[in-house]
């Protein structure tokens, strides 16, 4: 499985719109969208896992730069998370 961060989201796109946008280039298994913890509000960024490397990629390639709900997005491969401090 492939985990891809989307980011730079307008705060209304739902894990729905993330779906149905990403469901054209392979199967989707999870979308997650970041929420503040305080508020329940969208933070704007979120994950899709997808099941094939290769779907993952023709995705970023094709949804990098898209428009989205009036949102240019970013979409790149997941880094793993990190331990420590927040700076």
């Amino acid at each position: 499985m492939k985990n891809l961060y989307v980011g730079n989201m307008d705060k209304s796109t739902t894990e729905q719109d993330l779906t149905t946008a990403f469901a054209t280039y392979g199967p989707v298994e999870v979308v997650t969208i970041i929420k503040d913890q305080t508020t329940g509000l969208a933070r704007g960024f979120g994950f899709v896992e997808m099941t094939a490397d290769k779907d993952a990629q023709e995705a970023v390639l094709a949804l990098n730069g898209s428009v989205m709900a009036g949102s240019t997005i970013v979409v790149s491969e997941a880094r793993a998370k990190t331990k420590g401090p927040r700076s």
